[in-house]
């Protein structure tokens, strides 16, 4: 994949490599994380919108690791 159309996150640090990274994809979205760009994971617009509005209102914020 061209690394042309990847776009990063406005949240991106100065070092450049540990970023999100997203592009749009034959109707999917394609998410990675710019310090492992081979791997890629694809969702749907809707799914990704569903996940941005569910963390920005806090919904997910009792989940641990």
């Amino acid at each position: 994949m061209s690394d042309s159309k990847w776009q990063k996150s406005s949240f991106c640090g100065g070092g450049g490599n540990n970023c999100v990274e997203l592009r749009s994809d034959a109707g999917a979205i394609r998410l990675r994380e710019s310090e492992h760009p081979g791997q890629t994971i694809a969702t749907t617009p809707a799914v990704l919108r569903a996940l941005i509005l569910s963390a920005k209102a806090g919904e997910l914020d009792h989940l641990t690791h």
